[in-house]
């Protein structure tokens, strides 16, 4: 396959880029005086805005691609994620985001070190850091793929270098200036570009199919695979199924928890409304909106499965399927539809909707990461030889994203490695990479909240704990260990379950007077 872009395809691409750029540095002339200007935008963020820019960083590359993806091969039931959505949602804001408020913190972690001192408030946001680079990095690698499939015309490891380095470097450029108020604008605008493409593919799709709708919806329930590809939910009880209703409930459940309220990434935007009611109902709204959202991502799958797959209903005119890259997967059904089938113009705005996605996420995981760096780690250290003015930690902030752009570079290639030699698909990917640090900060967050428990040894044992537990039940792990077959196969929901049990185990063992009642409502 190669990428079939024209002229007027890269002139529209080229200005898209340009636009971004040119919002970054109009930030510039608004120079934050401080972190809380920075980091927090001034706290001063409408719930509008800050919902807006949430569903933006949730919707990352991994929706844009890996949701139709999972359309294409299977059915509905990953929508049914989002109960675990909302309800996490509900739990975040009546739990954790009033508590946040109360302690006035500028990170979600600085609530530990009310609990249990400095040393557990740095542990977890070491850990936050350490996953944010995990769960970043292979977003960032997922739309690498799609920029190196338009621009290569394959998936190369140097293709993906290439890519994962524009991309970090575009988002870097238009965090650096205006810090989180240039963020959340910018996420604005590429929210509606990304949702734009998307619907302008789903109406492409259904004028390119001539049946009509009817027919389509009939030959989706019942498909020659004998599959319903409209079933919404999954009520089997089958522990490597990760999105069926018992794991949404549990694991899924608990990965937007620790995603909403103890990830710095979206947690921040919560943060930087003006009370605690506010940031409460911007992430309700967030958590809302995504699921027509993401029904209409799976649903552009599903067409695609017709498109390609149903020569009945395309009345024999179905096209060549996409072989893919990685052992046959169709991992880049999406993209590879986008560069063969869309004409010119359309083309070039279908992809910047992938593009889109993918800075919208990462110049949010810069500015958070960066803003943990800085308010947890470099701050106190500073504070302590020689105190500085405000301004230099805004300084320090950017600096701070030049590092952290870097590990998430390293990260993306890594990735690469990664899941080209496993049979993992990217969604599934994507969203189990985010564990292996939500284990151990989930466990210690309900020992601080719920429970009189916990000592900063302790805190920092679990986080650890939490991590190892995730890694030891990898598949690949598992196998080389000769694991019992059902823990090869188990699904990354239930892993974050037996994960975030260890940990908060562990974090029960200390026992610390210091702040047992800092974090009560």
């Amino acid at each position: 396959m190669t990428p079939s872009f024209q002229t007027l395809d890269w002139l529209i691409i080229a200005g898209y880029i340009g636009v971004l750029i040119a919002i970054g540095i109009y930030f510039q002339r608004r120079d934050a005086a401080n972190t809380k200007d920075y980091f927090l935008a001034g706290g001063q963020v409408p719930s509008w805005l800050a919902a807006i820019s949430t569903i933006a960083t949730m919707q990352s590359a991994a929706t844009f691609l890996g949701a139709p993806d999972y359309g294409f091969r299977g059915d509905f039931t990953y929508l049914g994620t989002n109960i675990g959505t909302i309800l996490a949602a509900l739990f975040v804001g009546l739990v954790l985001i009033p508590r946040f408020y109360k302690a006035k913190a500028n990170t979600v972690y600085e609530l530990l070190n009310i609990r249990f001192g400095k040393g557990a408030m740095q542990a977890a946001g070491a850990m936050f850091l350490v996953g944010r680079v995990l769960a970043e990095g292979s977003r960032i690698y997922l739309a690498a793929i799609a920029v190196s499939m338009m621009t290569f015309g394959d998936v190369s490891m140097h293709g993906i270098i290439v890519s994962a380095f524009a991309i970090i470097f575009v988002s870097f450029i238009i965090s650096f200036f205006g810090g989180l108020t240039s963020v959340m604008w910018t996420d604005l605008v590429l929210f509606f570009i990304y949702i734009g493409a998307a619907i302008g593919s789903f109406i492409y799709l259904l004028v390119l199919i001539p049946a009509d709708y009817g027919a389509i919806i009939e030959g989706l329930r019942n498909t020659p695979e004998g599959i319903n590809k409209l079933k919404l939910v999954d009520f089997s009880v089958d522990f490597s199924k990760p999105f069926s209703l018992l794991a949404i409930l549990t694991g899924m459940f608990l990965l937007s928890t620790a995603s909403f309220g103890l990830d710095q990434d979206i947690s921040q935007r919560l943060l930087a409304s003006k009370d605690a009611k506010t940031g409460a109902k911007s992430l309700y709204t967030a958590a809302i909106l995504t699921l027509p959202i993401v029904c209409l991502f799976i649903a552009i799958g599903q067409l695609l499965y017709v498109f390609y797959s149903r020569a009945d209903l395309m009345q024999g005119a179905t096209s060549i399927a996409p072989s893919g890259s990685f052992k046959g997967q169709n991992v880049t059904v999406f993209m590879y539809f986008i560069l063969t089938q869309i004409p010119v113009g359309l083309k070039a705005l279908a992809t910047i909707g992938v593009l889109s996605a993918a800075i919208s996420t990462v110049n949010s995981g810069l500015n958070s990461m960066s803003s943990v760096l800085i308010q947890d780690f470099y701050l106190p250290w500073r504070e302590k030889r020689k105190p500085a003015k405000p301004h230099h930690y805004v300084d320090a902030g950017r600096i701070g994203m030049a590092i952290v752009g870097l590990f998430l570079f390293a990260m993306a290639v890594f990735s690469y490695v990664w899941q080209s030699s496993s049979d993992i698909p990217l969604l599934q990917f994507v969203l189990g990479v985010m564990t292996f640090a939500y284990a151990g900060l989930l466990g210690v967050y309900f020992t601080a909240i719920f429970t009189n428990r916990g000592s900063t040894t302790s805190v920092i044992a679990a986080l650890l704990v939490g991590f190892l537990s995730i890694f030891m039940m990898q598949p690949a792990i598992a196998s080389a260990l000769n694991y019992p077959q059902f823990w090869q196969t188990l699904a990354f929901p239930w892993q974050l379950c037996i994960g975030t049990m260890v940990s908060f185990a562990v974090c029960m063992i200390g026992d610390d007077a210091k702040g047992k009642d800092a974090v009560s409502a």
